[in-house]
């Protein structure tokens, strides 16, 4: 087996790096499966020997019911679950994308490396996103690169700044037609050891009381071994419910005056001495998908949790036949609704089973008391749930005003363990800290995070604090502060801090005891190179809808092309966060009348959101363009603004220079004055290049002379290479040989 060795690898080799301690948190073994055993997106990889095989963008798969009466079914392929898709041989390549792992347990802002055991025709360059959620901003991608070998080779890739507890990764190779198997997916997490953690116990038996104000905690039992002190309180009566730790709902039971029906406490039944909880499923009749919440039952908890929380959550569970259940979470009063996800879907069988998880309390799960179970989601029988042994449990943390602190230029990091707990000043009413030490300049900090949680990382940065605007160092100023998870300050200059809180106005001030001195502006000095992107025809639009969700009109009969299929990428040298404000500046110009629409990427090709610069209408002649640009918030981490260039189909040659982008107090450039390093181009059928890399033919991202074979297989017809036409004259000939040669020369 050949190991691949990545440019990150090398630079830690030559330069050094920060020790990372990578602990294996998932692995999926795709010869433990007979067929994909994930959620199919339009794509079904095949198996072969165990081995997952993308045959490539020349083949779809639909059910049955959607296959078109012109279509060219070539066979047929079961999934893992033995559904049974017609595989399509297409005329032209379909662009896809398909699942390679699911249900990886992750860390707010955590750092990931996934390695797989994987292969491919010929090189090819795929974009794999790691998602924690379907929403706008809800996932992070990276470009990786799979080398053509006839062996199985690791291939290493990395990302940041997670945003969820539960992550999957999709693969999108889009239109390439290269053969990739894959044997096996592993995914590593960047650890460091943290402070021992406690954990509260919410459901005691006990007899101690664990929720403010109640004296005991008898009838807030989660063995069901003591009747319900209190079984008249009713689902919406916020002064009580949540001293119940177990509700239920069967259908037509307990009647509301609207004709449906409320949750009770849960009923509690005893079989051979033991207590459980038990709901009575009636079949479920109501229409449409409101028959999934028919029959419910909920582990309800005494209190609301943050975004960030830690929970480990404990259950027994049975039913009077074998079942998925789907789970949410709900708000205090049982069946109000927050979140479709919670504890992900439990498979009942007619045996008792144990289940035990911790999760994390992502933004949109904030304000949850409850785990809800949609008992009727898959089978709409009527089926008798049994539960026991409720246990939820959460860290015990510090709570208050916290900050850590770090220093991005001389490497002092962030240590969330021994963040510095604001001091409350009676006199002034206000929580004050500060951040560095007066008379030592090696402690002077940039950058800081201020939380109310302190005790373990992911729950500091859930829980983080985040003004309004830039700040400055002014006794004067205060801007307004929102709960904001991940949200990191950037500081003026590096120096000693001090950090006022205003908890009733929600306000903070910022004041530099001693430091550097506040940058001065920078000069605005316009990328001179003019960019040009030779756009190709592209293919007839294809059914569906475009980023907003708005039905794409076909020019005729409707094929294969994107709005995307020829894109232009202007590439900042870091990642920005949401809200941050930067300026923007070019000159544009085009071969014929052009539209083109713009959107937010993390790397080139890794979407985000389609939300950036708006639309802009090229011509013959050359416009200007300026704007403050601010950061979506489903943008986190953006690093690129994608200019989509096949919104006509025709071929047109689009030209952009003198590109300025710099934050919004011009202290920071984002694109380099001088060279084409942060702009990158594609077009039809072809890969990601930078520009002055363009003799990479087959985009493997290196220039060398396997560019020039793949340039003679086109001259022979037996491969199609759109990036062949390096020198872009039109033709691909010997003088494109000679212009690769001329590159790796560096010339």
């Amino acid at each position: 087996m050949k190991k691949l060795l990545t440019l990150a690898a090398l630079l830690t080799c030559f330069m050094g790096a920060s020790a990372q301690n990578w602990v294996q948190v998932y692995q999926v073994d795709y010869s433990k499966y007979t067929g994909f055993p994930f959620y199919v997106m339009g794509y079904v990889p095949e198996w072969n020997d165990g081995i997952m095989t993308d045959l490539g963008a020349m083949y779809s798969y639909k059910s049955e019911a959607d296959v078109a009466e012109d279509d060219n079914v070539v066979g047929d392929v079961a999934a893992n679950d033995g559904t049974v898709y017609k595989k399509v041989e297409l005329t032209s390549p379909g662009w896809h994308q398909y699942f390679i792992a699911d249900g990886i347990k992750t860390q707010l802002d955590g750092t990931y490396k996934a390695v797989a055991l994987v292969k491919a025709s010929e090189a090819v360059s795929i974009n794999v996103n790691m998602g924690w959620g379907w929403g706008e901003g809800q996932q992070t991608g990276t470009s990786v690169s799979i080398p053509q070998s006839d062996d199985f080779v690791e291939v290493e890739w990395e990302y940041t700044g997670i945003g969820g507890s539960s992550c999957n990764l999709v693969a999108q190779p889009g239109t390439a037609t290269a053969v990739i198997e894959w044997k096996s997916v592993t995914v590593f997490e960047d650890q460091r050891e943290q402070r021992p953690v406690t954990w509260q116990q919410w459901l005691t038996n006990d007899g101690n009381s664990i929720i403010p104000g109640v004296e005991t905690t008898s009838f807030y039992m989660g063995d069901a071994e003591t009747p319900w002190a209190d079984p008249n309180v009713k689902f919406d009566d916020q002064e009580k419910n949540y001293l119940i730790c177990a509700w239920g709902k069967e259908r037509e039971v307990n009647m509301n005056d609207d004709g449906g029906w409320d949750p009770f406490p849960a009923t509690i039944e005893e079989e051979g001495g033991n207590h459980y909880y038990v709901v009575h499923g009636k079949a479920a009749t109501t229409e449409g998908d409101a028959s999934a919440w028919d029959n419910q039952f909920w582990i309800q908890s005494p209190r609301e949790w943050k975004s960030g929380t830690q929970l480990r959550i404990k259950f027994s569970y049975k039913a009077s036949k074998n079942v998925t259940v789907a789970t949410q979470c709900h708000k205090q009063n049982p069946s109000d609704y927050l979140i479709w996800h919670a504890i992900g879907d439990i498979a009942f069988t007619t045996e008792w089973q144990e289940f035990e998880d911790v999760i994390t309390i992502a933004d949109d799960m904030a304000g949850t008391w409850s785990v809800a179970f949609q008992l009727n989601q898959n089978d709409k029988d009527a089926i008798d749930f049994y539960f026991d042994n409720l246990s939820w449990e959460s860290m015990v943390l510090d709570e208050g005003y916290f900050v850590a602190s770090a220093n991005t230029a001389t490497g002092i990091n962030y240590d969330f363990d021994n963040a510095k707990e604001f001091d409350y000043d009676e006199d002034e009413a206000l929580y004050i800290a500060t951040v560095g030490t007066e008379g030592k300049e090696d402690s002077w900090v940039n950058e800081i995070m201020i939380s109310t949680i302190r005790g373990n990382d992911a729950a500091f940065k859930g829980a983080t604090l985040k003004p309004s605007g830039a700040i400055i160092s002014d006794p004067d100023e205060w801007p307004n502060y929102t709960e904001s998870a991940l949200a990191k300050i950037k500081l003026p200059a590096a120096g000693v801090w001090q950090i006022s809180i205003d908890t009733d106005a929600k306000q903070m001030n910022f004041v530099q005891l001693e430091g550097e001195a506040p940058k001065e502006p920078l000069e605005v000095i316009p990328n001179p190179n003019e960019l040009v992107v030779n756009a190709l025809e592209r293919d007839d639009l294809t059914d569906g809808q475009d980023n907003e969700g708005n039905p794409i009109i076909n020019e005729e009969e409707g094929g294969t092309g994107q709005p995307w299929d020829n894109q232009f990428w202007i590439m900042a040298d870091r990642k920005l966060d949401k809200g941050e404000a930067t300026i923007i500046s070019f000159k544009y110009r085009s071969s014929i009348d052009a539209k083109v629409s713009t959107q937010c990427h993390a790397n080139p090709g890794s979407y985000l959101h389609y939300a950036a610069l708006g639309d802009f209408n090229f011509t013959s002649e050359w416009q200007e363009f300026e704007t403050t640009f601010t950061v979506p918030d489903a943008a986190d981490g953006m690093q690129s603004i994608a200019f989509n260039m096949a919104e006509i189909r025709e071929a047109c040659d689009y030209y952009i220079k003198d590109v300025v982008w710099m934050t919004e107090d011009r202290l920071e450039r984002l694109v380099n004055p001088e060279g084409t390093a942060n702009f990158y181009y594609k077009v039809v059928g072809g890969a990601i290049i930078q520009f002055g890399k363009e003799g990479d033919v087959n985009g493997d991202t290196v220039v060398d002379v396997a560019d020039i074979s793949s340039i003679i297989s086109v001259m022979a017809g037996t491969a199609d290479y759109p990036a062949a036409d390096v020198n872009g004259d039109g033709v691909i000939d010997v003088a494109d040989i000679s212009s690769v040669i001329t590159i790796m020369a560096g010339k």
